[in-house]
């Protein structure tokens, strides 16, 4: 088992609650008014969409740095790069 420093796990529960924000705005789109009982956007869902796209942006950043935390234990335990890598065009 690999022993990771605790920024990867805030990196990836911060990925992993902006995956849920993400697919929570897109399936139930009102979400905000329902669970808040508030409309700041005057139910035309405009701030639905920015949550969407800073969720986005935040669940990339997050998981970007993760995988770097990942991978930079495997590599300080001496695990080859070609190891690491799952993707066929990188082998």
């Amino acid at each position: 088992m690999r022993h990771v420093r605790a920024a990867f796990w805030v990196e990836a529960v911060l990925s992993a609650c902006s995956g849920v924000l993400v697919l929570l705005t897109v399936a139930w789109p009102d979400w905000i008014e329902g669970v808040f009982g508030v409309d700041p956007d005057h139910h035309n869902g405009s701030l639905e969409w920015m949550l969407v796209i800073v969720c986005c942006l935040v669940l990339v950043c997050s998981a970007a740095l993760a995988r770097r935390e990942w991978r930079s234990v495997a590599l300080a335990r001496g695990v080859d790069s070609a190891a690491l890598s799952n993707s066929p065009g990188d082998a």
